[in-house]
C-alpha cells in the first residue's frame, strides 16, 4: 500500500508537471500568435496607405503646370502627413515611392522624408517632414520644415525653427554628439536654376518636440559657423560625403574657371583637390588639401608604367608592359613610385591639354635709370609735370 501510496502520488506530481508545461507552451503559442497577426496587420495597414499615396505621387509627377503641381501636391502631402504620424511607421521603408527620399539616421531612431516639386520655369520647391522616436517619452514625434511667410536670404546664417526653412534635398544624415546633446550632420543639395547648384552642410537637433536646423559647431580658420554652403557650376558636379572610416565630411574644393570668375559661383567647379571637415570635441574642423582615396578593392592592382620622359614600353608583340603594384595611393612626385618622378599640379579647367602654349618672350632689361630710386620729395611736385616747384625768392633784409 506503501507503495502504491507513493507511485500515486509520482504520477499526479508528473501529471501536473506536464499540464503546466502545456499551459505554458499554449501560452507562448497564444503571444506569439496575437504579434503575428498584429504585426500583419500593420504591414497591410501600412501597404494599403503606401498604395493610396503611390497613386498621388504619380498624379504629382504627371502634372503639367505649377497649379496642378501645387493641388496634387497638397494632396500627396497631406497623406503622408497622416502616414508619417501613425506608430510603426518610422520602420516601415515605404521603398515604392521611389522619388521620395525616406533618409534614416544609423541609429534609427530620426528620419527624413523629403521631396522636390519642379516647377516650369526650372526652380525647385522642396517638402520635408522629420520623424523621430522619443526614447524617454517612448513616442513617435513628427515635424514639418516650411518655408513659412519669411522672405528667406539665400544661405541664412541663424539658427532656424521648423518654419524657418531654406529648403533642400536631404541625403544623408552623421550622428554626432556636442556636450550632452545629440545632433545630426544633414548633407543636401538645391537645384538653385538653370545656372547653378547648391550643395550644404547642415546641423539637426531636437529642442523638447521641436526641430531646429544650425549650430555653431563649424570651424574655419579663426570663424565659426552654423552651416556650410557651396555653390556651384549647374553642369558640373560636386561630390560631399561622409566618409566613415576617416571620420570626416568629405568635399570637392570649387574654384573659378578663371581667375576673373572670383565670386561668380555660377562658373565655379571641382579643382581635383579635396578638403574635409573633421570632428574633434563637438565641433567639425575645415582641414584643406587632404587626400582622398577609395576603399581597396584587392591586395593588388595592374597599371601600365610610363618611363621619365612620359614614354608607355612595349613587348615584342606590342602588347603595353603591365606591372602589378600594391593598391595603395601614392604620391605622383614620388620618383620612386610608379610613373612618378614628376611635378604633381592640378589641371584647372581654363587649360587646354591639347593647345600649344606660347612661350612668352623674355622682356628686355629696364634701362639703369628708370631702376634708380625717386628721392624727389612728391609734396614740391607739380600734379600734371615733371618740373619743380620754382622756390619763392627770399626777400632781402634791409641793412
Amino acid at each position: 500500500m506503501t507503495v502504491l501510496r507513493y507511485c500515486s502520488t509520482d504520477f499526479a506530481f508528473e501529471s501536473t508537471k506536464k499540464t503546466r508545461m502545456i499551459r505554458i507552451r499554449w501560452l507562448f503559442l497564444l503571444i506569439f500568435t496575437s504579434t503575428f497577426f498584429a504585426h500583419a496587420q500593420v504591414n497591410t495597414s501600412f501597404a494599403d496607405a503606401e498604395n493610396e499615396l503611390e497613386t498621388l505621387l504619380n498624379s504629382l509627377r504627371d502634372a503639367s503646370n505649377d497649379l496642378e503641381k501645387k493641388e496634387r501636391n497638397e494632396a500627396f502631402r497631406a497623406k503622408m502627413e497622416e502616414v508619417l504620424s501613425r506608430e510603426g511607421s518610422l520602420s516601415y521603408p515605404f521603398s515604392r515611392l521611389t522619388t521620395v527620399g525616406f533618409i534614416p539616421s544609423p541609429g534609427k531612431l530620426v528620419r527624413v522624408v523629403n521631396w522636390n516639386v519642379e516647377q516650369d520655369d526650372k526652380t525647385q520647391k522642396y517638402f520635408c517632414f522629420i520623424q523621430r522616436y522619443d526614447e524617454k517619452k517612448k513616442e513617435l514625434q513628427l515635424n514639418e520644415f516650411t518655408k513659412g511667410n519669411y522672405v528667406m536670404p539665400l544661405r541664412p546664417t541663424e539658427i532656424l525653427q521648423s518654419n524657418q526653412w531654406y529648403g533642400a534635398l536631404y541625403y544623408q544624415i552623421i550622428p554626432f554628439e556636442k556636450g550632452n546633446r545629440d545632433m545630426y550632420v544633414l548633407l543636401g543639395w538645391d537645384g538653385l536654376g538653370t545656372a547653378s547648384n547648391m550643395k550644404m552642410i547642415d546641423v539637426l537637433y531636437f529642442s523638447g518636440t521641436s526641430a531646429k536646423l544650425g549650430s555653431p559647431v563649424f570651424k574655419v580658420g579663426s570663424e565659426t559657423f552654423k552651416r556650410v554652403f557651396y555653390e556651384h557650376s549647374e553642369k558640373t558636379t560636386m561630390s560631399l560625403r561622409y566618409d566613415e572610416k576617416h571620420d570626416r565630411i568629405l568635399f570637392d574644393h570649387l574654384s573659378p574657371e578663371s581667375n576673373n570668375l572670383v565670386g561668380h559661383y555660377s562658373y565655379y567647379v571641382p579643382d581635383l583637390s579635396y578638403d574635409a571637415f573633421e570632428l574633434k570635441n563637438g565641433k567639425w574642423y575645415l582641414k584643406e588639401d587632404v587626400i582622398a582615396v577609395n576603399g581597396k578593392t584587392s591586395e593588388k592592382i595592374e597599371v601600365i608604367p610610363v618611363d621619365k620622359n612620359g614614354e608607355i614600353k612595349y613587348d615584342k608583340n606590342g602588347e603595353p608592359i603591365k606591372k602589378r603594384i600594391k593598391n595603395k595611393w601614392e604620391n605622383p612626385s614620388n620618383p620612386n613610385a610608379p610613373a612618378g618622378g614628376n611635378n604633381h599640379e592640378a589641371a584647372l579647367p581654363e587649360v587646354n591639354p591639347n593647345k600649344e602654349v606660347k612661350k612668352e618672350k623674355p622682356t628686355k632689361e629696364k634701362k639703369k635709370w628708370l631702376q634708380k630710386k625717386d628721392k624727389r620729395d612728391a609734396s614740391n611736385q607739380y600734379p600734371y609735370s615733371d618740373w619743380k616747384k620754382p622756390k619763392p625768392k627770399r626777400k632781402r633784409k634791409k641793412r
